[in-house]
């Protein structure tokens, strides 16, 4: 059984999460969309120095990673990034 005191206290307490959570999701998609940034400039950059220039292709992935910005750069990284280790070692 709460006491008077015990239950103002969890009531308190409630609201105070209630309050900041608001504040903690926007935190939380703020450090997303950093992260999704930052990886879509290294895969970005990844692109530009170490993509061979044989072809279109190096333009062509530039392009698709400028354009569809992070889901590009997961494409890239997933697709594009393994074959090119694979054949050029780089």
């Amino acid at each position: 059984m709460l006491t008077m005191g015990q239950a103002g206290a969890a009531a308190a307490s409630l609201a105070l999460l209630a309050a900041l959570l608001p504040f903690m999701i926007i935190m939380l998609l703020l450090a997303i969309g950093m992260a999704c940034i930052a990886f879509w400039i290294w895969m970005l950059v990844d692109c530009a120095t170490k993509e061979p220039s044989a072809g279109n292709d190096k333009v062509i992935w530039i392009l698709v990673i400028i354009f569809t910005h992070w889901i590009g750069a997961l494409i890239y990284f997933f697709v594009r990034r393994p074959e090119r280790k694979r054949l050029y070692g780089v």
